[in-house]
């Protein structure tokens, strides 16, 4: 006898992952509040660094001491990496 149609044979695809967890969000506020200096990585392989002061769901402010600031498009960062401690203020 075969077993029943609804078996482990067909099992239900996974859902796909949420497009957005929010979490991004939440470590560029953290970095933003806490001033932490950042090396922000694009993708030509320039590196700048600063702190970032602000951001939203297209770009980051980066803020650098001595040098002009940036506004940077998220589509051209390939990483940020977050460096030791925070700016001095």
């Amino acid at each position: 006898m075969r077993p029943p149609a609804s078996s482990s044979n067909h099992k239900k695809p996974k859902a796909p992952p949420p497009e957005d967890t929010f979490e991004e969000a939440l470590y560029l506020k953290m970095l933003g509040e806490k001033q932490k200096t950042v090396t922000v990585t694009l993708m030509d392989g320039e590196t700048v660094r600063g702190w970032i002061e602000y951001y939203d769901k297209n770009m980051i402010r980066l803020t650098r001491e001595g040098e002009p600031n940036l506004f940077i498009f998220k589509h051209e960062i390939m990483h940020i990496a977050e460096e030791g401690s925070a700016r001095r203020k």
